[in-house]
């Protein structure tokens, strides 16, 4: 069923998109008021979605991409013998939504893992934009080129202490690139979530954090996560 949407007023895009990945598709070098009125035809926020809401599902078409204005999503695929397998995490000032572009086909399902909310644009108008705007072509190839990472780095032959210091050290970067803090976090996601997208058991994650916890790595409160020594986190991560 169609979600009820309504279109930003010029106050909300000045105020949600400051740390956005579209951040350069709308506003981008100081337009004139004319402009922010074209704007405002064009770009949707959606209400907000309530933990265990779907964004897309597998299948759907490929009409629009999203950027998280608030909480967290995670994408996921049900595998052949009936299980979920987590795929990625959506943050805050993230696009969700370009797995389609091949096949016109969503080929994930994406859900919030807390109230989030997103604001939505065509994908021809982002392109179209895109063409004229070397500062939005160029993000969303990093955005692309970012999931290839992951994804590489998640199918290689690594320890568990060094796929969960790498997904620890992702997030911080992450977070540090949309203006919120580097050393201290909240995991939207479960430690279930976490161990199936770097295929490990859930009891391992929870050792492992436990472990780096004891080893005055990092600090662990249910879902806050504090960063005591990056320099150590990036050493087990095998990164200089």
């Amino acid at each position: 069923m169609p979600r009820k949407s309504k279109t930003l007023t010029i106050d909300d895009i000045k105020v949600s998109c400051s740390s956005c990945s579209l951040a350069e598709l709308c506003l981008p070098h100081g337009m004139n008021e004319k402009e922010l009125d074209e704007l405002d035809k064009i770009v949707v926020r959606h209400q907000p979605y309530q933990p265990g809401e779907h964004l897309f599902r597998a299948g759907d078409e490929f009409r629009s991409v999203a950027s998280v204005r608030t909480g967290c999503f995670k994408s996921y695929v049900i595998d052949h013998e009936g299980q979920e397998q987590v795929l990625g995490f959506h943050l805050p000032g993230e696009i969700i939504g370009l797995d389609a572009i091949h096949s016109c086909k969503h080929t994930a399902n994406v859900v919030a893992l807390d109230t989030s909310a997103v604001c939505g644009l065509t994908f021809d108008t982002v392109t179209n934009m895109a063409r004229h705007m070397p500062e939005l072509q160029n993000e969303l190839f990093r955005v692309m080129s970012q999931r290839i990472s992951e994804l590489e780095t998640i199918a290689g032959d690594l320890s568990a202490d060094e796929r969960i210091a790498m997904f620890l050290l992702s997030l911080s970067d992450r977070f540090s690139r949309r203006g919120y803090s580097d050393k201290e976090f909240i995991l939207a996601m479960s430690r279930r979530d976490i161990a199936s997208y770097l295929r490990l058991a859930t009891e391992t994650v929870s050792r492992v954090l436990a472990r780096f916890q004891k080893a005055g790595v990092v600090k662990v409160d249910r879902k806050q996560v504090q960063i005591l020594d990056i320099d150590e986190l990036r050493t087990i991560a095998r990164k200089s």
